[in-house]
C-alpha cells in the first residue's frame, strides 16, 4: 500500500478521481480511434467525445457569445501556439508578471532573439509582492502594449493576481490579452467575457483533475493567430492551407481521445465550489501551522484573501533541496523543491542562498492529518 503524502498538486494533480482512470481504461480498449477521420459508428462516438469536453470547459467559463475551446496537448503547447501565432513586429513591448512561468518566459526570450520584442516586466510593491497597479498603468502610458501575459495564480507563492484590472488596463491600448489559467481553471470563477483576457490557457492534469496529454485554450474573441502547427485535421484534405476557423486551425494530428475521455469525466465530477473552499481551507491551516515553528521563512503575499494552495518556505540552516530529500528519505512526503520554472520572481522573495523554495502544493485529496505529519516533520528538522 503507497504510504506516500503527496504535496505536489502545483505540478499535477494527483491522484484522480477513481471514476477517470475508469473512463480512461474504458476507452483505451473500446474509443481509441481517431475522431473525424472516419464515418464508422465509434469515429462517430470520438467526435461527439471531443464536442462534449469543449461543451463542459465552455461552461466553466460561462461562454455564451463565441468562444471557442481549443484542445492541446499542454499548456505549455497552448502558449506555443498563441505566443509563436501572433503577429510580433520589431520593437513592440510583451508585458509578464514577475510570477510567469518559462511556459511564457521562454517562449517570450525565443521571440526577443528572433523577432526583436522587448518584455517588460509589470512592477511589484516588494513589501507585500503584490501587483503595482498604478505603476503598471503608468508604464502602458510611456510603452503601450502589443501583448501582455499574466498568470491567474502563482505557482511559487500561491498568490491570486489581480488579472481583470491588469487586463483592462492593457486592453484599452488594443493589446493582446493572455491569461495563464494553469494553476486556477476548475478552481477560481473565471469569466471569459468579463475576464478581459483574449485567450484563457489551462492545463488538464492540474485543477481539472484530468490526465497529462488533454489540455487547451479558450480563444475567447476570435483574433487570428498565425498557425505555428500544421498537419492532417480529417477534413478539407486535398487543401494544403490549415483551416481559417477556430479551434480547427489550431488543432494539427490525432487527437488524444484516451486523454480527453478522461477529462471528460474530469469535468463531469469537478466540484468547482467544493474544491476551492476545500483548498482554501487547507492552505489557511497550513499557514497558520507553519509561522508556529522557530527558523521557518515563508514566501505569502499580505492578504489573505488573495492566496490559494501553494505554500513555499525555507528552513533556516538548509537549502530547499536538503529539506525536500530529508522529507521524501525519513517522512515519505513529496513536495517539490527549487525555482518552479519561474524565473522572475526568484529575485523578489530572495532565495538564492537557499537555491529556491520548498513548495507545498494542496488539493482535494489532501487533508489535515496530512498537513499536522509534514509540520511535525518540519518541527523535527
Amino acid at each position: 500500500m503507497n504510504t506516500m503524502i503527496y504535496l505536489d498538486n502545483a505540478a499535477t494533480t494527483y491522484p484522480k478521481p477513481d471514476s477517470v482512470y475508469q473512463v480512461m481504461d474504458d476507452a483505451n480498449r473500446n474509443l481509441a480511434v481517431n475522431s473525424g477521420r472516419g464515418s464508422y459508428k465509434v469515429a462517430r462516438e470520438a467526435t461527439e467525445l471531443i464536442s462534449d469536453v469543449r461543451s463542459k470547459l465552455l461552461e466553466l467559463v460561462h461562454g455564451v457569445n463565441g468562444e471557442k475551446a481549443v484542445i492541446t496537448t499542454s499548456a505549455t503547447n497552448s502558449l506555443q501556439i498563441i505566443l509563436h501565432g501572433i503577429r510580433f513586429e520589431k520593437g513592440d513591448v510583451v508585458y509578464v508578471s514577475p510570477y510567469e512561468h518559462n511556459a511564457v518566459a521562454r517562449n517570450l526570450e525565443v521571440l526577443r532573439k528572433y523577432k526583436g520584442i522587448e518584455i517588460e516586466e509589470i512592477p511589484l510593491v516588494e513589501e507585500s509582492l503584490d501587483i503595482d497597479l498604478d505603476k503598471f498603468k503608468y508604464m502602458m502610458t510611456r510603452k503601450p502594449a502589443k501583448c501582455v501575459c499574466c498568470t491567474h495564480v502563482s505557482n511559487v507563492t500561491g498568490y491570486i493576481l489581480p488579472v481583470k484590472e491588469i487586463f483592462e488596463m492593457s486592453h484599452g491600448c488594443g493589446a493582446v490579452n493572455i491569461l495563464d489559467a494553469s494553476q486556477s481553471f476548475g478552481l477560481l470563477e473565471i469569466d471569459a467575457k468579463s475576464s478581459n483576457a483574449d485567450f484563457i490557457v489551462f492545463a488538464g492534469h492540474k485543477t481539472l483533475y484530468g490526465p497529462f496529454g488533454a489540455s487547451g485554450f479558450i480563444d475567447v474573441n476570435g483574433i487570428e493567430l498565425e498557425s505555428v502547427l500544421a498537419g492532417g485535421t480529417g477534413s478539407n484534405s486535398t487543401n494544403l492551407d490549415m483551416p481559417q476557423e477556430s479551434p480547427n486551425r489550431y488543432e494539427a494530428g490525432s487527437t488524444n481521445i484516451i486523454a480527453l475521455a478522461g477529462l471528460n469525466e474530469a469535468l463531469r465530477v469537478l466540484d468547482q465550489a467544493g474544491n476551492y473552499s476545500h483548498e482554501k481551507e487547507l492552505t489557511n491551516y497550513l499557514v497558520d501551522k507553519l509561522r508556529d515553528i522557530d527558523g521557518v521563512t515563508l514566501y505569502l503575499p499580505d492578504d489573505v484573501e488573495k492566496h490559494i494552495g501553494v505554500v513555499s518556505f525555507n528552513v533556516e540552516g538548509y537549502t530547499s533541496e536538503e529539506v525536500g530529500m530529508i522529507l521524501d528519505e525519513d517522512y515519505d512526503i513529496a513536495v517539490r523543491t527549487g525555482y518552479h520554472c519561474a524565473p522572475y520572481i526568484h529575485k523578489y522573495i530572495k532565495d538564492k542562498d537557499t537555491l529556491g523554495t520548498v513548495r507545498i502544493g494542496l488539493g482535494l485529496f489532501n487533508t489535515k492529518y496530512e498537513i499536522d505529519v509534514l509540520v511535525e516533520a518540519v518541527r523535527e528538522i
